[in-house]
């Protein structure tokens, strides 16, 4: 009796951590209290790796935000840098750690660590296995000053939303959606997608350009520089500018890490091996339930309009990009003629030794032209003709 019991309670214990109270979960727990539950489900279901690579996912952005905050990296510079998760808005630490350089590097090394759990959740998840979990946008949010407890400016929409926004203002409005099997190979592909970012930003090794800026910027404190808040100084009006220029160059110079180059490009074509996966599995679901990206017959819960024709629109974008990353398809470039272009499959197998003027003049670009058929970007032209300038929007939605 006793041991039924003990069975019973178990089983109860492990059922809350199940994909079908996924959304309360993260509501109450956070992702990594939630992460932590479903990676020990003994005998996990295709939605409960379906929502333990979601978690991931998330655990992986909040990880960086974490130590955005910590640091008070939040407007300024790192939005200004344009790279991803640096670019997410975030609120001021008023008490931050010092900084250290080298936390860029981890940063992103943490992103990649993270993304590859996610992709390791979703890849037993077969095209005829049933996917269904149900997630309440609003119940989703990122423990950013790692407190435990949600706080105002940590949900999710509140922070990515504006990237979603469309016709909506500067934040989507929360939903309910059921995440199906396609949506796995979406979420596999958008992992992929910042895993390769990572590595081309780690194959440059931002770490010692920032610390070389932030070195001389001390210097300048110690010689008076003036101060951010004097309107009418240059240095006021231009030094942020020329410091983040300066970071970019002395990060690009030298020879980046081949082996991050190589794992960028196999996690760029993962993402378009993905995309397609997806394309094929929308078109057989035959309900409309609270869908994220639907087909042609089925409407999205975000309340974004995708016009019949996306799919196939997407992937003409998408099968450019292939044929670019297997080196069938060059990149045009301004001082060849129109057949010759760049072998981006080439450059990224075997990358030369940057330095800045080789790059501008094109030196240091000569061993990757080629004669050879170049990408034309009419699939492109025609993605964003069907949006009507609503496709970046588009594109940050399908990836």
């Amino acid at each position: 009796m006793r041991r039924a019991l003990l069975s019973a309670l178990l089983a109860a214990t492990a059922s809350l951590a199940r994909a079908d109270g996924i959304s309360d979960q993260i509501a109450t727990q956070g992702l990594r209290a939630t992460e932590a539950a479903l990676a020990a489900l003994p005998a996990p279901t295709p939605s409960d790796r379906f929502a333990l690579g979601g978690v991931r996912f998330l655990a992986g952005l909040e990880r960086a935000l974490q130590l955005r905050y910590r640091v008070g990296l939040s407007e300024g510079m790192s939005v200004a840098s344009g790279l991803p998760v640096l670019r997410l808005p975030l609120d001021e630490n008023p008490r931050p750690e010092p900084f250290e350089p080298r936390m860029i590097d981890a940063l992103f090394e943490g992103i990649e660590q993270d993304m590859a759990g996610a992709i390791d959740a979703l890849a037993p998840i077969a095209d005829g296995d049933e996917v269904g979990v149900e997630i309440d946008t609003a119940d989703l949010w990122f423990d950013i000053d790692a407190n435990g407890a949600r706080s105002p400016g940590e949900g999710v929409l509140e922070i990515a939303g504006w990237a979603l926004s469309g016709g909506f203002g500067t934040e989507m409005p929360s939903t309910t959606i059921r995440f199906d099997t396609a949506d796995a190979a979406w979420l596999s592909a958008y992992a992929h997608l910042l895993s390769g970012l990572g590595n081309l930003i780690l194959a440059v090794g931002p770490s010692d350009g920032i610390a070389r800026v932030l070195d001389s910027r001390a210097a300048f404190d110690r010689l008076g520089r003036p101060k951010d808040t004097d309107a009418f100084s240059f240095e006021s009006q231009s030094g942020q500018f020329v410091d983040l220029a300066a970071m970019f160059v002395m990060a690009i110079e030298g020879p980046p890490d081949a082996a991050r180059t190589r794992a960028a490009r196999q996690h760029l074509l993962a993402v378009v091996e993905q995309n397609r996966r997806f394309w094929n599995l929308v078109p057989r679901e035959p309900d409309n339930d609270r869908e994220w990206i639907p087909n042609k017959n089925q409407t999205s819960a975000t309340g974004l309009l995708f016009p019949p024709g996306t799919g196939a629109r997407w992937l003409a974008v998408l099968a450019d990009a292939d044929r670019v990353l297997r080196g069938e398809r060059l990149l045009p470039y301004w001082r060849v003629g129109p057949r010759a272009g760049l072998d981006l499959a080439a450059l990224l197998e075997n990358p030369p030794e940057i330095d800045v003027a080789g790059v501008v003049q094109g030196a240091s670009l000569v061993p990757y032209l080629r004669e050879g058929p170049v990408v034309d970007g009419r699939s492109l032209q025609l993605f964003d003709a069907l949006f009507q300038g609503d496709s970046p929007l588009y594109a940050v939605m399908l990836n």
